[in-house]
C-alpha cells in the first residue's frame, strides 16, 4: 500500500465490475494500436527522460516546486482562465507548483485553496488542506474554508495512485475526474472554468459528453510542458452555465454512457472498490 491506499492486482482484490469493463475495453485499445507498456519498461524510460528534462531544470531555477507549474503557466497563456482576486480551487496541489502559479495571478486579493492526501509545504497567500476530497468530512472543511465564496476556477492535475497497469490507473482516474465535477460544479460561479488532466482511452469522449452541457466551451489541450511520451491532456472547460443545469451528477452520466458504450449492466450507485482507490494528489516531479 502507498499512501494508505490498496494496489490492485494481488490475491483477492475484488475488482468493480464497472472497471473491469473499462480495462478490458483498455487492453483491446492496446493491442489493437500495438502499445508497449510493460511496466517495467515505462519505469526505466520515465526516469531517463526525467534526468534530461529541461522543464524540472527550469521550474528549479525559477523557484518552483515542480516542472507541473509550467504546464498551468502555459493553460494559462493560451486561455486566460484566472484573474486577479479570483478564488481558486487547487485540486491535487502537492507539492505546490500549482498554487504558487495560482497565487502569482489572483494576488493579495485572491485566494487559493489546495486539497492534496498529501501534506504541503505551505505557499504564501494559499491554505492548502490535507485530506481526500470524495470525503465528506474533507468537503465540509472545504466548504468551511470558503465561507460563501464561489469559485471562479478549479484547476486539477490530480492522478490515481499509479500501479503501473495503465488500463486500471486509468479507468481510477476518469471516475476520480468525474468525481471532482460533482463536488466542485456546484460551488463554480456563473462564466467560471473548470481545467482538469485527463489520460487519453477509454471514456474520455463520454466524460467530455457529460460536463458540456454546463459550459460553453470545452476542448482539449496539451501544453508543451507536457511530457512527449505522456499521454495527458488537459480538458478545458469554460464559461459555466449553471442555469443549464438540472443535476449536477457528472459522474452517474458518465458512468452511464460508458457502460452503455461497453454494453454492461447497469452501474452500481459508489462503488467502495472505486472510492478507495483514489490518490488525490500530483507526483513532485510532474
Amino acid at each position: 500500500m502507498r499512501g494508505g491506499l490498496p494496489c490492485f492486482g494481488e490475491a483477492g482484490d475484488p475488482l468493480h465490475p464497472f472497471v473491469q469493463r473499462l480495462i478490458k475495453a483498455r487492453f483491446l485499445q492496446q493491442v489493437e494500436n500495438k502499445h508497449d507498456i510493460g511496466g517495467c519498461q515505462m519505469a526505466d524510460h520515465w526516469i531517463e527522460n526525467h534526468k534530461r528534462d529541461s522543464w524540472r531544470r527550469q521550474a528549479k531555477a525559477s523557484g518552483y516546486r515542480a516542472r507541473s507549474a509550467f504546464k498551468l503557466k502555459q493553460i494559462q497563456e493560451r486561455f486566460n482562465l484566472i484573474r486577479e482576486g479570483d478564488v481558486i480551487l487547487d485540486v491535487g496541489c502537492h507539492p505546490g507548483g500549482w498554487a504558487q502559479v495560482g497565487m502569482e495571478l489572483v494576488g493579495e486579493t485572491g485566494f487559493v485553496l489546495g486539497i492534496d492526501l498529501e501534506p504541503c509545504q505551505p505557499v504564501e497567500g494559499a491554505l492548502l488542506l490535507t485530506g481526500d476530497i470524495t470525503d465528506p468530512h474533507t468537503q465540509e472543511r472545504m466548504l468551511t474554508e470558503l465561507n460563501g465564496r464561489p469559485l471562479n476556477a478549479v484547476v486539477s492535475d490530480i492522478s490515481p495512485n499509479i500501479t503501473g497497469k495503465w488500463d486500471m490507473d486509468q479507468a481510477v482516474a476518469m471516475t476520480l475526474v468525474a468525481q471532482v465535477f460533482d463536488f466542485a460544479l456546484p460551488l463554480l460561479c456563473k462564466g467560471g472554468s473548470f481545467t482538469t488532466k485527463l489520460f487519453q482511452g477509454v471514456g474520455v469522449e463520454e466524460l467530455i459528453v457529460a460536463v458540456k452541457p454546463f459550459f460553453s466551451d470545452v476542448r482539449r489541450y496539451a501544453p508543451h510542458a507536457s511530457r512527449n511520451s505522456s499521454s495527458e491532456v488537459y480538458l478545458v472547460c469554460r464559461n459555466f452555465m449553471p442555469w443549464k443545469a438540472k443535476t449536477f451528477a457528472v459522474r452517474e452520466a458518465y458512468e452511464t454512457a460508458l457502460n452503455l458504450k461497453l454494453g454492461g449492466d447497469d452501474v452500481d450507485e459508489g462503488p467502495e472498490i472505486i472510492k478507495s482507490s483514489f490518490s488525490v494528489r500530483r507526483k513532485k516531479s510532474e
